[in-house]
């Protein structure tokens, strides 16, 4: 086997599988390395499939906005595979002032990017979905975003690079990084040593050990994500749901069932053996917040539950881009549970700047060196 390739990229879930499939669809060859066994055992796979535009920090919106107009509404057809993408809007729910007052802060602050999001009341609410119960008083309401398959999703770009002759390897768990002469070259793993000419980090909560291997600290921690599933129901709607404290998500699937996630608040506290699971508390908290949002639910059959590690960012935004002290490198990780719904803009952006050094999407606010000490006058 060929351990040479013009990038690597040392991580297989979405943001991996997607800059592959660009890459590759561009002309460069690509070694993809996954430490599990499986492509999209992170986070990929344990999320909620938001493909949202409201509630996002203003510096990550344009790539939001960038990937919801130009590539996620023809993306099935592209990658050959159904992504589920339904684009029909989504509203953020509030309950009391507090909660007003957080949505209309995001609200005010999307609009000013240039994103089509309104205040709604609880009568325009229930207008749109009329399944909300009456303890909903309040929402911003976004008619372009949407949710989508995150397993279809990852699964389209994995196969799709494939036939552009993308190599996977999985079960190839990254040791560390090496310079060669001033410039980032090598991966080492625990069997093998790959070299390339760029090398990408997106290896989601693992990125920060990897990274550290050359010197680059991210400030970011793990963060449990928890989620449920219910069996499939008649239809009711087709919106993406949040709420203001960013407390409760989910959205009806193709298939009729409820995808819902949420917390308890006990998660950093859960006992386990080094893997992600649920916890009993969590899923009863979510449960009893899914009744008092949809009555109607009372009586869904819980089919499983999950949890999945967030790579959580110290300011909430991920880091994208070159990491100048290291030429060579690349970064994609502290996505702060916001990643899937903006993989295939990410993939295509960070792409297009390993291989021409510009990007249609300005990524500097997501640059690495926003974390750099400041010089401070006087000192």
């Amino acid at each position: 086997m060929n351990n040479c390739a013009d990038v690597i990229i040392i991580g297989g879930g979405v943001i991996g599988c997607a800059t592959a499939y660009y890459l590759a669809k561009a002309g460069s060859s690509v070694i993809v390395l996954e430490g599990s066994d499986h492509i999209g055992d992170g986070g990929s796979s344990r999320n909620g499939g938001g493909v949202r535009q409201s509630g996002r920090a203003p510096r990550e919106l344009p790539l939001a906005m960038y990937g919801i107009r130009n590539l996620w509404p023809t993306l099935s057809e592209e990658l050959e595979v159904d992504c589920e993408y339904h684009q029909d809007g989504n509203l953020r729910l509030g309950k009391n002032e507090k909660h007003a007052q957080i949505l209309t802060g995001l609200a005010d602050r999307a609009r000013a990017c240039g994103l089509d999001v309104r205040m709604i009341d609880g009568d325009e609410v229930r207008q749109i979905n009329p399944y909300l119960s009456h303890e909903v008083t309040v929402a911003s309401w976004c008619p372009t975003d949407g949710h989508a398959n995150p397993l279809t999703t990852t699964l389209g770009f994995y196969k799709t690079a494939r036939k552009l002759g993308v190599c996977f390897i999985t079960g190839e768990k990254v040791i560390g990084l090496q310079m060669v002469r001033g410039s980032l070259r090598r991966v080492k793993t625990e069997n093998n040593i790959y070299e390339g000419e760029k090398i990408l980090v997106a290896a989601g909560i693992h990125s920060r050990e990897i990274l550290g291997s050359v010197g680059i600290d991210v400030p970011m921690s793990q963060s449990l994500l928890e989620c449920l599933v219910t069996e499939a129901e008649p239809h009711m709607f087709d919106q993406m749901l949040g709420t203001a404290e960013a407390d409760f998500y989910g959205h009806q699937t193709k298939h009729g069932s409820f995808v819902f996630g949420g917390s308890s608040g006990l998660e950093p506290f859960n006992k386990d053996n080094g893997t992600p699971v649920t916890s009993s508390l969590t899923a009863s908290c979510i449960c009893r917040g899914i009744m008092k949002y949809f009555p109607d639910l009372a009586d869904a059959k819980i089919v499983r539950t999950w949890a999945g590690w967030s790579d959580k960012s110290a300011d909430g935004v991920p880091v994208l881009g070159t990491i100048d002290e290291v030429p060579g490198l690349y970064a994609a990780c502290a996505f702060t549970g916001h990643g899937f719904g903006i993989a295939p803009a990410v993939g295509e952006q960070l792409a297009k700047l390993m291989l021409t050094g510009s990007t249609d999407v300005d990524l500097a606010p997501l640059h690495y060196d926003r974390f750099k000490a400041k010089d401070v006058i006087g000192f």
